[in-house]
């Protein structure tokens, strides 16, 4: 199966790293699916009546251990795009106002809307991870399951993080909102509306999970993130 994806080939230096980048990509996608599984999975609520014991050290791990599964979800989704665009990704030291980070980037000149994808890629699987995360488990707030939660902060976090970037025009250039702005040739601040929006809706979905219009408004949000590729 593997060497399927694949075929052989001219011996080509360029062609050997695009096999080994998908090849790398699919393992990601792989290990970050079973995480967020396991996430989505974890004390489920039939077995909220008898929960077990649990220090309150090990809760922070775990939830911390969600918010790195939503961090390597978020680059899949990226990865995902670069590998299918065979863009050539690379990991770039980036700084934020002196806070050293770290960029995947990729190669430049590809097409509006490719970039558009790749730009997003990140976004649409925080959407559609937190989509799945409540609409499965609309009581999350009342379970005990730091690495559900977790996961699901990072999501809302990260959103609003790029949204408030996005608002000052602010940060390194590789930035994913900057990306989404210029390819899609629109305002970056209203791309940062456009990410905060389903963040918002969603914090209201977790306190208030009987609020519909909220849950509609929030799908909605994030239809219309998607239908930007189509703009």
């Amino acid at each position: 199966m593997v060497s399927s994806m694949c075929p052989p080939r001219q011996p080509d230096h360029n062609s050997s790293n695009g096999c080994a980048t998908r090849l790398l990509v699919t393992l990601l996608l792989l290990v970050t699916l079973a995480a967020t599984m396991a996430a989505a999975q974890e004390s489920e609520p039939a077995q909220r009546e008898s929960p077990r014991a649990e220090s309150g050290a090990a809760s922070v791990g775990k939830f911390l251990a969600g918010g790195a599964i939503g961090l390597a979800t978020h680059e899949a989704g990226h990865l995902l795009f670069d590998a299918i665009f065979d863009a050539d990704p690379v990991v770039r030291r980036v700084d934020f106002h002196g806070i050293p980070f770290f960029a995947l980037t990729h190669r430049s000149g590809l097409p509006p809307r490719q970039e558009l994808a790749i730009s997003s890629a990140g976004f649409w699987v925080q959407h559609a991870e937190s989509e799945w995360l409540l609409s499965r488990r609309p009581h999350l707030r009342d379970e005990h399951a730091p690495l559900a939660k977790g996961v699901l902060a990072f999501d809302v976090l990260a959103s609003g993080a790029y949204a408030v970037a996005a608002f000052a025009k602010t940060g390194p250039a590789e930035r994913d909102t900057r990306g989404i702005a210029e390819s899609a040739r629109i305002d970056e601040r209203w791309v940062g509306a456009m990410i905060l929006a389903p963040a918002v809706l969603d914090t209201i979905r977790y306190f208030r999970p009987g609020a519909k219009w909220a849950k509609w408004a929030s799908r909605g949000s994030k239809i219309g993130f998607v239908l930007l590729l189509f703009r």
